[in-house]
């Protein structure tokens, strides 16, 4: 197997309230330079445009590992650790009000906690002044297909519209100043 030749930093919008973090580029993301551009992304791509959010607009879209691991497996604790203030910049400069954990291994480099997604997954998370949400990884819905109600993907799909719901407020919150005066008026 070739080994990972380039960084998959992001795709999306720089500016956007929303950032989604997800494992690691898998291999049409290294082949591309673009994170979630795969199956488990046009998963993920489906699932945020069933509940109004665009991926282009609306999200900035990194890993927390920016290079492939070997054969596709799980980061390695001391690859998240060589990552993770590439990550720390990302979030600063993007400085997103909202942050979406995709997987576990994002949720242990963001949060510190180890397993458990499926008990995390649906609840907010205050983490260093952010909101965030866990949910389940794209490829875990791949591998659990069902349509089911209390499903996987419904119960991403649950998760992702509270995600959107709150993108909501926090954007009818956001001021402008109106010239020539002292006041400010809601952003319609």
């Amino acid at each position: 197997m070739n080994p990972s030749v380039q960084a998959v930093v992001s795709r999306g919008n720089p500016h956007a309230k929303l950032m989604l973090i997800g494992e690691a580029p898998g291999a049409r993301e290294d082949e591309l330079a673009k994170p979630f551009v795969g199956r488990s992304g046009q998963t993920l791509e489906r699932l945020m445009e069933s509940v109004g959010l665009n991926c282009d607009q609306d999200v900035y879209i990194c890993n927390v590992v920016k290079f492939r691991p070997p054969k596709n497996r799980r980061p390695t604790r001391q690859e998240i650790a060589l990552s993770f203030p590439w990550l720390q910049q990302q979030i600063e400069l993007v400085d997103p009000a909202l942050i979406v954990l995709a997987g576990s291994t994002a949720v242990e480099a963001i949060l510190g906690i180890r397993g458990g997604i499926s008990k995390l997954r649906g609840h907010w998370q205050d983490w260093q002044g952010r909101w965030v949400m866990p949910l389940f990884h794209p490829a875990y819905l791949l591998r659990n297909p069902s349509q089911a109600e209390g499903a996987p993907i419904a119960l991403t799909k649950s998760d992702l519209l509270q995600v959107r719901q709150r993108l909501n407020r926090i954007n009818q919150q956001a001021v402008v100043p109106v010239l020539g005066t002292a006041r400010c008026q809601r952003k319609s």
